[in-house]
C-alpha cells in the first residue's frame, strides 16, 4: 500500500489490533485515512513516529517501509516472532527480504552455502533458531527487532525494541491474582475476535485451547467454531475432552480422525519449512489447520501458555535438579556426577524419574548446560559421532549451547524457573512453536491468532511471582486455579498429553525401508557431512529395539528431505 502522496510504500504480514485507537490518533494529528485497515495506519504510525511506531502497534506482524524522501527502508517483527521475517544482503550491495525462505531463493544472486553452526544448531534443538537460518549469508530478523537501511550507509545492526523482562512485582493474594488473569486473558481474547471472516478456534481439550474457548462463549453472543483432530490410536487421542469443553458451552464443534500412519506429508513438510525442521508434531498441527479452513478463516489457538505459566514438565524435571545444584557447588558436582553418568548404563525405556544416567548427567552441569541438555533432541557426543570431520573442522568449537548462553546472559534474573522460560520465549517459542503454526497454517490461508502471547499478557505474567506458576509438582498453577470456575477438574488436572506422533512405530513399520534408504545412500552419504558408519549404526539399533532413536532419526529424514528438495531447485 502506499501513502496518498506516493512517498511512502508498505509490505505487511499480519495483524494490528489495536489499529483503530492509532488511526483516531493519527487522525487527531492531521492525518488524513482513505481506508479502515491497519496496514494504512502503519503508514502514518512510520510518518509520524518513524521508527519507534512499531512501539505503539499490538498485534502479530512482519512489515518493511519504504520512505522515498528519506531514502530508507525499515522492516520489523513482532515482540514474540509471531510472524517471520527473512533478509539478506547480497554481494552487490542490495538487500533483499521476504516471508519465506523460498522468496529469496528465487532471486539468482542468493547464496545458498549451507552454515555449519545451523546444522549443530538444529541436530542439537530440532530447529534452526533465531537469527541464522540454514544459510550462512540468510538471516531471520529476531523477535522484537527491527532493521533501518539507508541509502549510501552501511547496514545497520538490528535494534530490540522490545524484550520480557521478569519481575515478582505482582501483588495481591492469590484469590486477586486469579481475577486479574481472568481479566487480563479475556481483554486478549476480545481484542482478537474483530474479523470480518469466520472466525473460531482449536480445540485439543488442554487447558490452553479450553481456556481460549471459555472466554470467546463469553464475549460473543453467537456458538464458538471449535475444531479438533483425533488419532485412531487412544494413547495419542484427546478428542473426548474436547467434547467435553464443547459440550459445556455449546460450540459448534468439527472434529476429524487422522490414520496414526498420516506420514505421507513428510515432502510437503520439507517444502513449507524451507529449512530443516525436526518437530513431528508439524503433522496434526498442518491437519487441525487444513480441517480449521473448512469453516473458518480466523482461528484462536491456546500457544504461549506452557512457556508463560509453565506447563511443561520438564520445568518440574529442572527445578527439582535446581534444588540440589543450589546446594552443591559445581567444582564439586562436575567430577562427581560427570563420572557417574558416563558409567551408568543408559536406559531410554524406563521414565524419566527412573532414569539415574539422565539425572547424574544434569546434575554435573550448570543451570543452562542442564537444561539445554534436556531440550536437545540429541547429546553433544551424538553429534560428535554424526559429524565428519570435515564438518567439525567447519564448526571451529562452535556449540548449539552457546545460543542458550547467549540469552541466559541477557535475561536479568536469579530466580532459576523464569530463567528457564526465558530461554524459551527466545528460542523454542519462535523456533519450534510459532513457526510450527505459521507454516502450517498460511499452508491452508488460514489466519492464527494467539491470544495468550499478547505482549501486554505475558508482561503482567512476567510479574506473577515463580510459585504462582509452578507449585510442588503442578505446573501452570496459578492458571488452572483462575480457571476452575470454567472448566472441569478433568481438564484442569489431567496429565498432559502433547500433539504426537508414533515415531518409533513407524520406523520400525512402514517407514522402515525409507528409512534404511535415506540413511545409507543420497544426501546424508554423499554431502561429507557426516559420518555413514553412525549412520548405519543408529538405524541398527532403533531397528533391534536396543535403542529408541525415533526423534534423531526423524530429524535426519527431515534434513535429508529438505536438503535433498533445495538440491532440486538449485538444479
Amino acid at each position: 500500500m502506499f501513502s496518498e502522496d506516493g512517498n511512502l510504500c508498505v509490505v505487511f504480514n499480519g495483524e494490528i489490533y489495536n489499529f483503530m485507537e492509532l488511526a483516531d490518533e493519527l487522525k487527531a494529528k492531521g492525518y488524513r485515512f482513505k481506508t479502515r485497515s491497519d496496514t494504512e495506519t502503519i503508514l502514518y504510525a512510520w510518518q509520524e513516529w518513524g521508527t519507534s511506531c512499531v512501539e505503539h502497534f499490538r498485534g502479530m506482524f512482519a512489515f518493511a517501509v519504504y520512505d522515498r524522501q528519506r531514502e530508507s527502508l525499515f522492516l520489523a517483527r513482532d515482540r514474540l516472532g509471531i510472524k517471520p521475517l527473512f533478509y539478506a544482503v547480497l554481494d552487490d550491495g542490495h538487500l533483499v527480504f521476504g516471508s519465506e525462505l523460498k522468496v529469496l531463493k528465487q532471486h539468482p544472486a542468493i547464496d545458498r552455502e549451507v552454515d555449519p553452526r545451523a546444522i549443530e544448531d538444529y541436530f542439537a534443538l530440532g530447529y534452526v533458531p533465531e537469527p541464522r537460518t540454514i544459510y550462512r549469508r540468510v538471516l531471520k530478523l529476531p523477535p522484537g527487532h527491527t532493521l533501518l537501511l539507508r541509502r549510501g550507509e552501511p547496514l545497520a545492526e538490528p535494534r530490540e525494541y522490545w524484550d520480557l523482562h521478569f519481575a515478582p512485582t505482582a501483588v495481591g493474594s492469590e484469590v486477586e491474582l486469579c481475577e486479574q488473569l481472568i481479566a487480563r486473558m479475556r481483554e486478549a481474547v476480545d481484542v482478537r475476535l474483530v474479523a470480518e471472516v469466520p472466525l473460531g478456534a482449536f480445540l485439543s481439550g488442554g487447558v490452553d485451547s479450553s481456556a481460549v474457548v471459555a472466554m470467546m462463549a463469553g464475549l460473543q453472543e453467537d456458538p464458538v467454531h471449535t475444531c479438533a483432530i483425533g488419532f485412531d490410536v487412544e494413547q495419542f487421542d484427546e478428542t473426548e475432552y474436547a467434547q467435553v469443553v464443547a459440550a459445556r458451552y455449546k460450540t459448534d464443534h468439527f472434529e476429524q480422525k487422522v490414520e496414526s500412519e498420516d506420514f505421507g506429508l513428510l515432502e510437503t513438510l520439507a517444502e513449507l519449512y524451507d529449512e530443516p525442521y525436526a518437530d513431528s508434531s508439524a503433522i496434526p498441527t498442518y491437519r487441525v489447520c487444513e480441517l480449521a479452513k473448512k469453516r473458518v478463516t480466523v482461528a484462536l489457538s491456546g500457544d504461549g501458555g506452557d512457556e508463560h505459566f509453565a506447563g511443561y514438565r520438564r520445568y518440574r524435571w529442572h527445578m527439582n535438579e535446581e534444588r540440589f545444584r543450589s546446594q552443591v557447588p559445581l567444582g564439586i558436582r562436575r567430577p562427581l556426577f560427570g563420572s557417574l553418568g558416563r558409567w551408568y548404563p543408559k536406559a531410554d525405556w524406563a521414565p524419566r524419574v527412573f532414569r539415574a544416567k539422565t539425572t547424574f548427567q544434569a546434575l554435573a552441569r550448570s543451570s543452562v548446560e542442564a537444561y539445554m541438555h534436556t531440550v536437545s533432541h540429541t547429546s553433544d557426543e551424538q553429534r560428535s559421532m554424526l559429524f565428519s570431520d570435515g564438518l567439525k573442522r567447519e564448526l571451529q568449537g562452535y556449540r548449539a549451547i552457546e545460543t542458550m548462553e547467549y540469552h541466559a546472559s541477557r535475561a536479568g534474573t536469579d530466580d532459576p524457573l523464569s530463567l528457564i522460560q526465558y530461554l524459551d520465549t527466545k528460542t523454542y517459542l519462535v523456533g519450534d512453536i510459532l513457526t510450527k503454526v505459521d507454516r502450517a497454517s498460511m499452508a491452508h490461508a488460514l489466519e492464527v491468532r494467539v491470544p495468550l502471547l499478547d505482549h501486554h499478557f505475558i508482561e503482567w505474567a512476567a510479574t506473577v511471582p515463580s510459585q504462582f506458576k509452578l507449585r510442588g509438582q503442578e505446573g501452570k498453577y496459578l492458571l488452572k486455579k483462575a480457571l476452575e470456575p470454567y472448566l472441569p477438574q478433568e481438564i484442569l488436572y489431567r496429565p498432559k498429553m502433547g500433539f504426537a506422533v508414533p515415531l518409533a512405530k513407524w520406523f520400525r513399520g512402514p517407514l522402515k525401508e525409507r528409512l534404511k534408504q535415506t540413511m545409507s545412500s543420497g544426501y546424508l552419504v554423499d554431502s561429507g557431512l557426516f559420518n555413514p558408519a553412525y549412520l548405519a549404526r543408529l538405524f541398527d539399533e532403533h531397528q533391534s529395539d536396543r535403542r529408541d532413536h525415533s526423534m534423531f532419526l526423524w530429524a535426519l529424514m527431515m534434513f535429508e528431505a529438505t536438503m535433498r528438495r533445495d538440491l532440486d531447485t538449485t538444479s
